[in-house]
């Protein structure tokens, strides 16, 4: 097999990108000069520069360079309605215009309504909220420590459950020296910590199986997502999502389901329900905050109630100081109330726009003479699903079953996925990273259209370089 050597490539499509964006550019020089690597979010610092965002709304941003780019990053996938939703946007105006939202530090009616409805809509007993998804999961994980009393935790290769101590190992696959998922990825982080941190397979029954024998009675809890997220946008198969729940109950350990991304993705709820499965623990996040910082953990009352009174206050949840935000509870009780209330309409349109998406780019470019294969459909329980992620094999005969395979450099191209990709895509007006995305419901067939047209575009910019 022929190496592949971008570093022509990715130099002609940096040049052209600075003639195509010099404002971006030059804010983002001066940006270095003040931020680290020029921003808060290392995802966000595409190289040689992001661009910088003046508006957005719907479907559609528009950079500080005058050009209007179709959006499917869409707020790290959390924008289900599209940028600036008016069902979101209008109840915060009503809620500024009346003094309320900025009032933080205090209870209030809207808390309680808010509450209300993620646990109708996910069937938990108890609910507390803070800022974000990695807050989430960390204090899943500190409450099921505090109710089993044991110490380890258990997840998935390829999960992410942000950037807290528990879950910077098992992200990256590391196929150069065989490590594969067993990597912590972050300096800085306690091996005591990390060493308490046992990786499986995803989708992998017998794996399960196998640690829950050698591990089962140390386990504090086993996190993982019902549908994975940037480990590879693929679904649990029912026999592995049930397995976990049937393992978690025999060893009394506490089953964490992270749906900071698919929960209200597939339906007005949880996706764990779809397959009959009812955690200890839910995390929720991006979605559920119409774009504003939401994040939650619910679940059982025996639980949560460890950070309570009623549990001897033992795990210290308080969630922050901008935890319940007035401002962002308003979005959330807008965004949940829209979604449960057009359930139907919502999600059979997602999932329609979702598969035209996911036919339409790897149509282009297979055409084009970029063989392509993409992930993101919901599978046998989920179904109809709005997401996307591209991969590029480089054997006929690579799998695509696991992160292992997906990830893997000899299997799949990295570089074009991650790197290049974006770029070339960019220069067509189309934004995404990491070749996946997402559909809101505020993209049209027109712009799916553009889509192909864009992708058929880059593949010609990218051929002559395979």
């Amino acid at each position: 097999m022929k190496t592949r050597d971008y570093t022509p490539l990715l130099a002609e499509l940096a040049e052209a990108y600075a003639r195509h964006s010099p404002r971006s550019r030059e804010l983002h020089e001066r940006a270095q000069r003040v931020m680290v690597d020029g921003g808060s979010h290392s995802l966000r610092l595409i190289q040689p520069f992001p661009p910088r965002i003046a508006r957005a709304q719907g479907a559609w941003l528009s950079d500080e360079d005058g050009h209007d780019l179709l959006d499917f990053w869409q707020g790290h996938l959390g924008n289900i309605l599209g940028h600036n939703p008016p069902v979101v946007t209008a109840e915060l105006a009503r809620g500024f215009a009346g003094h309320f939202g900025l009032q933080t530090g205090f209870t209030d009616h809207l808390q309680i309504e808010t509450a209300e409805l993620l646990c109708r809509l996910t069937g938990a007993d108890r609910v507390r909220f803070t800022t974000s998804g990695t807050l989430a999961t960390m204090y899943a994980i500190v409450l099921s420590r505090a109710f089993t009393g044991r110490t380890l935790v258990m997840k998935v290769g390829g999960g992410w459950h942000g950037a807290q101590p528990w879950a910077l190992k098992g992200i990256d696959f590391h196929a150069e020296n065989g490590s594969g998922f067993q990597k912590v990825e972050s300096d800085g982080v306690p091996i005591t910590v990390t060493d308490k941190v046992i990786v499986s397979g995803f989708n992998d029954v017998e794996a399960l199986e196998g640690h829950f024998r050698q591990h089962g009675e140390e386990l504090a809890c086993f996190i993982l997502e019902p549908f994975l997220g940037v480990g590879g946008f693929a679904p649990a198969s029912a026999e592995y999502l049930r397995a976990a729940r049937e393992l978690t109950e025999r060893y009394g350990v506490v089953l964490i389901l992270d749906e900071v991304i698919s929960g209200f993705r597939f339906r007005a709820g949880d996706a764990g329900g779809m397959y009959g499965v009812k955690p200890d623990l839910l995390t929720l996040g991006k979605i559920i905050g119409g774009g504003m910082p939401v994040a939650a953990v619910a679940g059982r009352a025996e639980v949560m109630n460890l950070a309570g009174r009623s549990g001897g206050n033992r795990v210290k949840f308080s969630g922050g100081t901008y935890s319940a935000h007035p401002a962002a509870l308003l979005a959330a009780r807008a965004i949940m109330s829209h979604l449960a209330a057009n359930e139907a309409d919502i999600y059979g349109r997602l999932a329609s726009l979702g598969e035209r998406a996911r036919q339409i780019m790897t149509t282009a470019l297979e055409e084009e003479g970029i063989p392509v294969r993409c992930s993101g459909t919901g599978g046998e329980v989920l179904g109809g699903s709005s997401l996307f992620m591209l991969h590029f094999p480089l054997r006929d005969d690579a799998p695509l079953r696991r992160p292992e395979d997906w990830f893997h450099p000899g299997m799949y191209d990295q570089v074009l996925a991650h790197k290049v990709l974006d770029l070339a895509l960019l220069l067509e007006n189309v934004f995404m990273l990491h070749a996946h995305g997402a559909v809101s419901t505020e993209h049209t067939e027109a712009d799916i259209d553009f889509l192909g047209e864009a992708c058929r575009r880059a593949a010609r910019r990218i051929k002559p370089y395979l």
